[in-house]
């Protein structure tokens, strides 16, 4: 029989409410397992134990699956033996030969979390170690460099073996911290920026804003493709696609254009503070770093953030742009966001952007035009589609 073990990260770390983010996490790994198949969930000695309850069940995609699931710390593939050191080497013999017989170096580690075993961790280690060393002479033993490291546990309800312990996504369980909308483009920020703070605990939605005809079909496709890419580590997406056309217009004729982006960036923070109150975001997302560009220098971000009733998080503020795109590329979003369809971001863009607005003068430009009826408009006319984690969209 095969299990797998999945090790906390931070959980381990809290105290009296513990508990409330085991049973999260929990939750999370059924929902994004479930079109595996059935699997029995239980939770002992500070691990999750997920057995799948049929034999057709590839294990393979359910451990890549829990490796991107945050709150999980490691996951481990293992066979489940009986606690007796001669069937320990006697079927983890089996177990690993596929492994064993092509690597050229391993060790053995061995933790004992049920004291009443016989045999002390050194002691297990020397007695496997030995017989593997026997039944597979062309592999040296190596304890300070391994190809392969060979873990056995001895805990309550067996003694678990596996040669390959994976490093997960860690943080929190999504939704432990509460929720949050993502001001999302089609660029290479915000997706990392959605990614990283779902690490946090947060459950992301996300908010995009369309000015068709000057945005096009493919860019929305774009975003959406995105999101869908992001549930693999976020889970289910709430997605608001906002018709941003008719403000932009009024903007660039009735606003002067040097203030052109702080200004539209203030307008699409004020249609978001609707969908806060209304959907109960604590927060907003962004994926801005600071002096990226002009709209992202402080004073223009200070100028932005008193438009915000609701605090805005921006977790890429002090990363530079090689750090971002490696993130985007784990995460597998960056070749998306690079696609040649440009997002209403672009649109009328000013040669000559304020990079040091004052916030009086803004306020003035704004004073020019009555936005709050297209705001109201934008709003009542926004669509709404979710993208869900198990693809069933």
């Amino acid at each position: 029989m095969e299990v797998i073990l999945a090790k906390y990260g931070e959980i381990a770390l809290k105290g009296l409410n513990r508990s409330s983010f085991e049973d999260l996490l929990i939750r999370n790994i059924k929902r994004r397992l479930a079109p595996l198949g059935s699997f029995d969930i239980t939770r002992r000695q500070s691990t999750i134990y997920v057995q799948p309850m049929s034999e057709d069940i590839d294990l393979d995609i359910a451990v890549k699956k829990m490796c991107n699931i945050f709150g999980i710390a490691a996951v481990q593939r293992c066979a489940v033996l009986p606690k007796d050191i001669s069937r320990i080497i006697e079927q983890g013999t089996v177990y690993l030969k596929d492994t064993l017989e092509n690597a050229k170096s391993f060790k053995v580690e061995a933790k004992r979390s049920d004291k009443s075993f016989p045999l002390t961790s050194p002691q297990i280690q020397q007695e496997l170690g030995g017989a593997l060393a026997e039944a597979f002479p062309d592999i040296a033993i190596d304890v300070h460099n391994p190809e392969v490291t060979v873990l056995v546990e001895i805990r309550d309800k067996g003694a678990y073996l596996n040669a390959e312990k994976l490093t997960a996504a860690g943080g929190m369980p999504v939704g432990s911290n509460g929720n949050a909308l993502l001001l999302l483009s089609g660029g290479i920020d915000s997706p990392v920026a959605a990614y990283m703070m779902a690490k946090r605990g947060l459950r992301v939605d996300a908010i995009h804003f369309q000015s068709p005809p000057y945005t096009s079909e493919r860019a929305l496709m774009k975003v959406e493709s995105l999101c869908e890419k992001l549930t693999e580590y976020c889970g289910d997406i709430r997605f608001y696609c906002v018709p941003f056309t008719e403000i932009q217009e009024a903007l660039r004729d009735n606003c002067c254009g040097d203030y052109f982006t702080v200004i539209m960036r203030r307008l699409m923070l004020k249609i978001a503070n609707h969908f806060c109150e209304k959907k109960h975001y604590g927060a907003l997302i962004t994926g801005e770093s600071v002096g990226q560009v002009a709209s992202q220098t402080l004073a223009a971000i200070g100028c932005t953030d008193k438009a915000a009733d609701y605090p805005v998080l921006r977790p890429l503020v002090g990363m530079d742009k090689k750090e971002i795109v490696e993130i985007a590329r784990k995460i597998d979003t960056f070749e998306t966001s690079v696609l040649p369809y440009e997002d209403c971001c672009t649109v009328f863009t000013p040669k000559h952007p304020k990079t040091k607005p004052l916030f009086k003068d803004i306020l003035l430009e704004e004073e020019k035009f009555d936005f709050e009826p297209l705001i109201l408009k934008a709003v009542n006319q926004t669509a709404v589609k979710d993208f869900k984690a198990d693809g069933n969209n």
